[in-house]
């Protein structure tokens, strides 16, 4: 259950953000937006994030690993473009103080599903 547990618990996450965080909404179904984004989510993460993460290392360093909140919502931003671009369904981000709150809510929640199913 590795990958589609992983994508239900991300999936659950999103729809959690999507509920919370006033400037994240669903496009394309309440939950066939949230379940194709975390699938974007999951291909950016594999794919995209690791370059990121390497190239923004000193920045990530100067600023004690708090830069990486801000990676969390690139990639968000990131991953609802290529959802809505795709799949036609995703989520939209209003803003990137919205895309900071939800990248923070999607971890939080995401690692709390995730553990208390075993899913992740």
């Amino acid at each position: 259950m590795g990958f589609i547990g992983r994508w239900v618990v991300t999936a659950v996450a999103t729809l959690v953000a999507v509920w919370l965080v006033p400037g994240i909404e669903a496009v394309g179904g309440a939950y066939l937006g949230p379940a194709m984004f975390a699938l974007a989510l999951a291909l950016v993460n594999a794919t995209v994030r690791p370059v990121v993460e390497l190239l923004s290392l000193p920045l990530t360093i100067l600023t004690l690993g708090i830069f990486y909140l801000v990676i969390n919502a690139i990639m968000l931003e990131l991953a609802s473009y290529l959802s809505r671009e795709i799949f036609h369904a995703g989520i939209t981000i209003g803003s990137f103080g919205s895309a900071l709150v939800g990248a923070v809510i999607i971890s939080v929640v995401a690692l709390l599903v995730g553990g208390a199913t075993g899913l992740s």
